[in-house]
């Protein structure tokens, strides 16, 4: 996540304290989107604390290189997917590992990614847009009772079927190409939501980026081997804003506490109610931590 203006990083202080960060070392921040995250463990790392910064979204890693570039060679930005952090750190090991799990504002703020339907824009919701199906090819090529099941897993919407229904309907009308479509073939179709505040189309568009960018593929193994980086004594933190993302890091932090790490965490940490009144968008996030145990 990122410091631009408009762009709050979620947890800031509970990850710092979370993953020790003292001056000097080697820390990484696996999807350092604008850079929020990356600055606060560059300044409590300082003055000769160095980063790897990696984020598989070019258009936004190019933000983060201008809000870092005060700190010159310190941080070494590389567009990359975090479950890739190992061949990144060429064989050194990493004194603290961050990976914040959440979309980035600008890629909301931006009408062209489609990712948000507050202004109209392409349904794309790629993070790399240099390939891979969009969300208007899964909206207009997936069956039916296929598209239901995923707005059900990954959006967790209980009216699913009747959304999906509704989207089959359109599509053989009109293909769906825009976000302000898409998001009105939604709340028509879906019943007033429970939450205040929270548009009917929410979790329809979170299940379809979720598809889109794979985000929930092998993510237990890929926080395994991110732990495998870190050397004794350092820390893993996960920041989930999704059940499924906090279930995985909660599920692959048991497995390693079987093998020499201490989950720090017994619970997530969530915000404290006067950051999320400062930025509801952290309402969700959950932070799990973990470290290696020092050598012995």
């Amino acid at each position: 996540m990122g410091s631009d203006a408009g762009h709050i990083p979620v947890l800031v202080r509970e990850t710092l304290e979370l993953l020790a960060v003292k001056p000097g070392g080697l820390w990484v921040d696996g999807t350092v989107g604008l850079g929020g995250h990356a600055e606060a463990l560059l300044r409590a790392s300082a003055p000769d604390g160095r980063l790897l910064g990696l984020d598989k979204d070019g258009e936004t890693l190019e933000r983060a290189r201008e809000t870092l570039a005060s700190f010159g060679d310190r941080a070494r930005l590389e567009q990359a997917d975090f479950r890739e952090i190992e061949g990144h750190l060429g064989g050194e090991r990493a004194d603290g590992i961050l990976l914040d799990l959440g979309v980035s504002s600008a890629q909301l703020g931006a009408p062209e990614r489609g990712f948000s339907f507050q202004a109209e824009g392409p349904l794309d919701m790629r993070m790399d847009r240099s390939g891979g199906p969009t969300a208007a090819d899964l909206v207009n090529r997936m069956r039916e009772r296929d598209l239901a099941d995923l707005i059900h897993e990954y959006g967790e919407e209980p009216a699913s079927r009747r959304i999906a229904r509704a989207i089959a309907r359109a599509r053989d009308e009109e293909p769906i190409r825009t976000t302000t479509r898409l998001a009105e073939i939604v709340r028509r179709a879906a019943p007033r939501s429970r939450r205040p505040g929270l548009h009917p189309a929410t979790r329809t568009f979170q299940a379809l980026r979720i598809r889109v960018n794979r985000e929930l593929e092998g993510l237990s193994p890929a926080f395994e081997r991110a732990a495998g980086c870190l050397r004794p004594g350092g820390r893993l933190a996960v920041i989930a804003f999704h059940s499924l993302e906090d279930r995985a890091a909660k599920e692959a932090f048991r497995s390693l506490a079987a093998q020499g790490f201490r989950v720090l965490t017994r619970k997530p940490v969530r915000p404290a109610e006067p950051e999320v009144h400062r930025n509801p968008r952290a309402r969700s996030a959950r932070l799990r931590a973990i470290a290696r145990e020092e050598a012995a």
